[in-house]
């Protein structure tokens, strides 16, 4: 997968490296602003008990 990834960015190897970068920062921004809460609603970890 990774090397499917690296052969359809453009540009010479440092553009691709600045590429990776970017996807994988906005990766961690969709996780964090979209998908992370949407999965502590559907779990309410608060509620959970260990006895």
């Amino acid at each position: 997968m990774y090397g499917a990834l690296w052969r359809v960015l453009p540009g010479p190897v440092w553009l691709r490296i600045i590429l990776l970068l970017l996807l994988i920062a906005a990766m961690v921004f969709a996780l964090f602003t979209w998908v992370f809460p949407w999965v502590d609603g559907v779990l309410n970890p608060i509620n959970v008990t260990v006895e």
